[in-house]
């Protein structure tokens, strides 16, 4: 596993990993908290984005497909097509020094300090890693810790892609969760609260 210097990626990618890594055979084509997704659909997203990542740094290639049309089936294992996402964006990363006034990264503004670039990345991957182990019925690693240290990136970047990648934000409810994680989740416009519809 290619890692990076960047603390914040490795732990987001885990995440990731771990939440692809559990979901059940028979789950793939299940719904997601990213409504006209399913599972198969956020995979692959998740994956092209972080391909988007290391291209934009690298100059190598992007992703295959545009990752917000994603395919709806996978052609082989799960990790097939996250491995060498991952391992392509760290590898690219780790070539990103801390303090580096301008990174490139392929959303808007396209040039942003590192730390904001790094914090983009892991936020995509952490956040995508939170969609499928919810619609999938399992355990998630976006605990508050961890989005508390995603939330400058997504204060940062989240309005000017409000509409196109994120959507209005959510209004927890009286009573809720409103620890780090629920807050960006709302932030980014999700329902902290979100449960597959039973199987």
């Amino acid at each position: 596993m290619t890692t990076t210097r960047w603390e914040l990626l490795d732990q987001a990618y885990e995440a990731l990993r771990e939440a692809v890594a559990g979901v059940p055979a028979d789950r793939w084509d299940r719904p997601t908290p990213c409504a006209q997704w399913n599972v198969t659909q956020v995979l692959r997203h998740a994956a092209g984005d972080q391909l988007a990542y290391a291209a934009r740094l690298t100059g190598g290639p992007g992703p295959a497909e545009d990752p917000f049309a994603p395919s709806a089936t996978l052609a082989g294992p799960p990790e097939a097509l996250l491995d060498p996402a991952l391992a392509a964006a760290a590898a690219a990363f780790a070539g990103v020094t801390p303090g580096e006034g301008e990174v490139a990264v392929p959303l808007p503004p396209f040039s942003v300090p590192a730390g904001t670039a790094v914090g983009a990345a892991a936020l995509d991957a952490a956040v995508h890693a939170w969609d499928i182990a919810v619609a999938t019925g399992r355990p998630h690693a976006l605990t508050d810790a961890l989005a508390a240290s995603l939330r400058p990136a997504a204060d940062a970047l989240a309005e000017p892609l409000r509409g196109f990648a994120y959507g209005p934000v959510f209004t927890l409810p009286p009573g809720a969760d409103d620890g780090a994680a629920a807050r960006l989740l709302a932030f980014l416009g999700r329902d902290p609260g979100w449960s597959a519809p039973a199987v």
